[in-house]
């Protein structure tokens, strides 16, 4: 045997790399989002939200992982930069819709603009048999979290 045989594969820290590659692609959604005047945040909430119907307040957050008390500060700041209203829903008032002004859709557009640029680099430069197994692999990590986050209630 060789010396490179004795030593142990170096196991990464799967965390880690899903978080530092998550920074930089929010690194490069953000470098291209401030030429539109936003965030990547905001640019994932208006991607999120219905066109035609609006969507419900309540089902933003969890689209986006994100708490529903972040949730409400980002859309009160999307109300106040004219990028989106709210309305209560026609068959249920408890429900408030949320829907995209006409500068939110222009926001929307350029958003999403990116997203299916980046997705084409990666579609381009990555084969089908292996970005199949990353989502596989992706899914069941998520799977995992939100059965341990059951098990931890």
């Amino acid at each position: 045997m060789d010396a490179g045989t004795h030593h142990k594969e170096k196991r990464r820290a799967i965390g880690f790399d899903i978080k530092i590659t998550w920074l930089a692609i929010a690194r490069m959604y953000n470098s291209q989002a401030v030429s539109g005047g936003i965030t990547t945040n905001i640019g994932f909430v208006l991607l999120h939200i219905d066109e035609e119907n609006g969507t419900p307040a309540t089902k933003i957050a969890p689209l986006m992982g994100m708490e529903s008390r972040s949730l409400t500060r980002m859309l009160a700041r999307l109300e106040e930069r004219g990028l989106i209203y709210r309305q209560r829903d026609e068959n249920d008032g408890r429900m408030v819709r949320i829907f995209l002004t006409e500068e939110g859709r222009r926001i929307k557009a350029l958003s999403k603009e990116v997203v299916i640029q980046f997705n084409k680099t990666i579609y381009n430069q990555i084969p089908k048999d292996k970005l199949d197994t990353f989502f596989e692999v992706i899914d069941q990590i998520h799977d995992i979290i939100k059965d341990n986050q059951h098990a931890d209630r």
